[in-house]
């Protein structure tokens, strides 16, 4: 599957609502530059109408290049540097040095074209939220799961069960591919675009990191999956839209929690019952 990559000169202060607006056009990753965003769409997705009129409501220019996906190494590999995440968790490639004590946990992320390296601040929120969690025993769901990042640390955490799902075939398999090179055994994926048919009242931790409008539609599937005192943790979610999101929780009967924010980015726990 080849890949069509834009490259968008833009000032920090804007990255965030691009990032938002293009996640909402079915853009799957992105990398941050000094001084623009690379965005990465499958090409069958790629509507040039839709990217003009959004470049010009903001009056940005672009460029664009198909990557085939034989070629996605060279680009992730020329820009992906390690995190960390406090002295909680780092994560690397596996062409970077161990980083030894410097931290608890150490993830090793092959990204592709998925999404989730712990650069973006929803990723980096998320892993922040969860530091507080005790995961172990726990059975754990990951709803739009990228790289597969979380269902890793989940388990690196002492969770019992984590399953996964993502819409795109693509990141399951990199997912899959991730948890094997970290040795997580307990984890499953699977390409899902729906929560129809997951287990009622089956989770303990139900992790979400996808986007405002997924988030909002599927909150009371969400809330439903969890168990009477299951937890939920949320991100892609920009300052604007905290509102929207706490009173969508409420409404299904959720009860705010802990709150992380980095870049004008969100995470938020709910705790269910």
């Amino acid at each position: 599957m080849s890949y069509i990559a834009i490259t968008i000169p833009a000032p920090q202060e804007l990255r965030d609502v691009l990032v938002a607006q293009l996640s909402d056009m079915g853009y799957e990753g992105f990398e941050e530059r000094p001084d623009e965003l690379v965005a990465f769409i499958p090409e069958a997705d790629f509507e040039e109408n839709n990217l003009a009129g959004l470049a010009g409501s903001h009056g940005l220019e672009y460029t664009k290049e198909t990557i085939e996906q034989t070629n996605w190494n060279a680009v992730w590999e020329s820009s992906f540097e390690p995190v960390t995440i406090g002295d909680f968790c780092g994560i690397r490639a596996g062409f970077h040095a161990p980083m030894g004590d410097v931290v608890k946990h150490e993830i090793i992320i092959t990204p592709k074209m998925s999404f989730g390296t712990g650069h973006h601040a929803t990723t980096w929120s998320m892993v922040w939220l969860m530091k507080e969690l005790d995961f172990k025993g726990k059975k754990v769901f990951d709803f739009g799961s990228g790289t597969g990042i979380l269902a890793i640390l989940a388990d690196r955490l002492g969770a019992a069960e984590t399953r996964g799902i993502d819409i795109d075939a693509w990141a399951v398999e990199n997912a899959e591919e991730n948890a094997g090179a970290n040795g997580a055994k307990n984890v499953h994926f699977a390409q899902s675009d729906t929560l129809e048919g997951e287990e009622i009242g089956a989770y303990d931790i139900l992790l979400a990191n996808i986007n405002r409008n997924i988030l909002l539609a599927n909150m009371g599937s969400m809330k439903r999956m969890l168990k009477n005192d299951g937890i939920l943790i949320l991100s892609g979610i920009l300052q604007e839209d905290e509102p929207a999101i706490v009173k969508a929780a409420l409404a299904e009967g959720l009860r705010p929690a802990e709150r992380a924010e980095r870049m004008h980015w969100l995470a938020l726990s709910f705790y269910a019952g």
